[in-house]
C-alpha cells in the first residue's frame, strides 16, 4: 500500500503539527510557499482564498494539500473592531474543503498598529511580547491564553472542520 502523504503550505511547525495531530496516518511534509494574499489579510475572504492559494500550489505527488492562512476580519460589537480567524483548504486535486477555527480578538492597541502602519498582527505585538517569532512559537494565542491554548491546538480546530467534509464526503457532494 503506498504511503499517504499531505503536503502543507507551510515551513511553520505549528501548522505543520496541526496537521499531524488530525491526519494521523499520513506522512506530513512542510513546504514553503507564498499565500497570494496580503502577509496581514484584513477580511475574512482574504484569508481564506490565502488558504486556498496555498493548498492549490503545493498539491503535487499527494492525497491532499493543506493552506492555512490566519487574518483578522470585522466583527460588529467587538472592542477593537476585528477578530482573528483560521483558515484552513484541504485540496485533492478537485474539491476545495474549508474549515475555520474558532474566531479570537486582539487588544485593540494591536489591531491599531495593524491597520495604520501596515504591520503583520506578530510585528504589534512584540512592544508587548518582546518576542518577534512569537508566530512560529506557541503563537499570539498561546501568550494570550497563558499557555492555555497553543498555536498548534488553535489551529488544529480549522484543520478539524475542513476534513469532516471528507470524513462525510457523502453528505456533501
Amino acid at each position: 500500500m503506498p504511503e499517504k502523504v499531505i503536503h502543507v503550505a507551510s515551513l511553520n511547525e505549528n501548522k505543520i503539527k496541526a496537521v499531524r495531530k488530525v491526519f494521523l496516518s499520513h506522512k506530513v511534509k512542510g513546504i514553503a510557499c507564498k499565500s497570494g494574499v496580503r502577509e496581514q489579510p484584513l477580511d475574512l475572504d482574504e484569508i481564506i482564498e490565502g488558504a486556498i492559494i496555498r493548498a492549490r500550489s503545493v498539491y503535487n505527488e499527494c492525497e491532499y494539500s493543506i493552506g492555512i492562512e490566519d487574518g483578522i476580519s470585522r466583527v460588529r460589537e467587538t472592542i477593537s473592531g476585528y477578530m482573528n480567524f483560521c483558515c484552513c483548504a484541504i485540496f485533492d486535486g478537485e474539491q476545495i474543503y474549508i474549515g475555520l477555527g474558532p474566531a479570537f480578538e486582539y487588544p485593540p492597541e494591536c489591531i491599531k498598529r495593524v491597520l495604520d502602519e501596515g504591520i503583520t498582527i506578530s510585528q504589534a505585538f512584540i512592544p508587548l511580547t518582546e518576542r518577534p517569532d512569537i508566530g512560529y512559537e506557541e503563537g499570539i494565542i498561546g501568550w494570550l491564553t497563558h499557555g492555555k491554548i497553543s498555536r498548534v491546538d488553535y489551529t488544529k480546530h480549522a484543520v478539524e472542520m475542513a476534513k469532516l467534509q471528507i470524513d462525510n464526503k457523502r453528505l456533501y457532494s
